[in-house]
């Protein structure tokens, strides 16, 4: 069946200005998305706020500038936005280099981009519900018999954007594990021979990734990566590379 498909691809060829034509349809049907879902955002912002300040009970949010919420408020509707088109997105992107592929090239490079894309909203699941509980639990409950923590909402969730981004980033490992290996560049055999430099870099990744300072969420985000990596080798070792 997928040997009929590329072959009826291959034999149809098209222009330069069909091409681009059909680029520009994808790239408004994906526009058009973006701006429903951004603007569909904006309207649900009080459930996606009080959704966003679930890891932070106990904790007062201020204003603390003219405008700083409705600024917040763009920010939020903007990146849900691009959240929920996100998969239509990269099938539109498959769609448009499909015809141009061969059967090995979309072997990987179709599975690894729809992998991307499961993994780095999974990052985002992990990161809300097991390292941001972890990181803010940390810094409310430190000194809070003295100091009453009231934050600003702006920072706060500038904190929480940055720390999903990184965790959905840091979820990619096994997608360029498994591209390197696919690409015979690194052996499974060679990635677990190197795991006493893996520790290493975990540990520091975890550091770098993490925009808490407690060592509790930098070690959850390092044995996650630990458990990323070793997961990409024993898909490796299952596919014989």
């Amino acid at each position: 069946m997928n040997k009929q498909i590329y072959a009826e691809n291959d034999d149809k060829e098209m222009s330069i200005s069909e091409h681009l034509n059909e680029l520009r349809q994808r790239f408004l049907i994906t526009f058009m998305l973006f701006s429903i879902s951004t603007t569909s955002s904006f309207f649900m912002l009080k459930k996606v706020t009080s959704f966003l300040q679930k890891p932070a009970q106990g904790v007062k949010f201020l204003q603390l500038a003219p405008g700083e919420y409705f600024f917040v408020s763009v920010k939020i509707a903007f990146y849900c936005g691009i959240l929920l088109c996100l998969p239509i997105a990269i099938y539109h992107i498959i769609m448009f280099i499909l015809p141009g592929l061969t059967g090995k090239e979309a072997n990987i490079i179709i599975p690894s981009l729809l992998g991307s894309v499961c993994l780095f909203f999974m990052g985002i699941i992990f990161g809300y519900t097991i390292l941001a509980p972890a990181a803010l639990t940390f810094f409310i409950n430190y000194g809070a018999d003295i100091i009453e923590p009231i934050w600003s909402f702006e920072q706060y969730f500038d904190f929480i954007l940055l720390l999903l981004i990184s965790t959905g980033l840091a979820f990619q490992v096994p997608i360029l594990q498994v591209f390197l290996g696919l690409l015979n560049i690194v052996s499974s055999k060679q990635m677990l021979s190197a795991w006493k430099y893996i520790i290493v870099i975990a540990t520091i990744l975890g550091a770098i990734l993490t925009p808490s300072t407690d060592p509790f969420t930098q070690t959850l985000m390092a044995v996650a990566i630990l458990a990323l990596y070793f997961s990409g080798v024993s898909i490796l070792i299952i596919l014989k590379k």
